[in-house]
């Protein structure tokens, strides 16, 4: 099984491409190899191949936080999980049943009103980790500019000691907390691993 992140970036027309494209390129170098493994196409619109589905959620957490550290941006992306049966020479040429509940997904983003969701092979987990994530979006959806620069900072290290972020963005141990409390970004930690454990049980 893999997974396959769609997306789209929601603001792009009001923002010049250079302001975020770069940025989204950067991340999605870390996750993969492109056009390969993850593509940008038709303007603001990206997929992304995850070889495992456990990391997906992480993923798609830190790829939101990138882009919301821009101003009045955001993005919307649908996880698939399911198996690959063709590999193509780009990502959007390959196929198989993760490319299209990812794809089926994310074509319901907009009607449901989410920017976040999942669809797999079970309707059960799908279910409950979609109630979760529209919990998680009421918050996640309002971070500003600062609370996203250090979700960004703290997803792609979790392990990271709070004054070490301080110094990283110079700011000190008691704003970090804050910061950190604010974005609620400790239950999001929680609900990756919550994901992984029940990913595991439908791969």
């Amino acid at each position: 099984m893999i997974a396959v992140i769609t997306g789209d970036i929601i603001g792009s027309k009001k923002a010049e491409p250079r302001i975020w494209l770069k940025t989204l390129k950067n991340k999605l170098n870390n996750f993969g190899v492109s056009p390969s493994e993850w593509e940008i196409y038709r303007g603001d619109e990206f997929q992304l191949e995850v070889a495992h589905p456990e990391e997906a959620l992480l993923i798609a957490f830190q790829l939101k936080a990138c882009i919301k550290t821009i101003k009045d941006l955001d993005v919307r992306m649908a996880i698939g999980i399911g198996e690959k049966s063709f590999q193509g020479d780009k990502v959007s040429q390959s196929n198989g049943s993760a490319f299209n509940h990812s794809g089926t997904s994310f074509n319901l983003l907009k009607t449901q009103k989410v920017t976040l969701a999942v669809q797999s092979p079970s309707t059960a987990f799908d279910k409950e980790m979609n109630l979760m994530l529209k919990l998680a979006l009421v918050t996640m959806d309002k971070w500003s500019a600062v609370s996203a620069e250090i979700a960004e900072i703290i997803f792609a290290n979790p392990d990271l000691l709070q004054e070490e972020i301080g110094k990283q963005l110079q700011i000190k141990q008691g704003a970090v907390s804050q910061r950190i409390n604010r974005g609620k970004i400790d239950l999001m930690i929680e609900l990756d691993r919550h994901y992984r454990n029940r990913v595991n049980n439908i791969m």
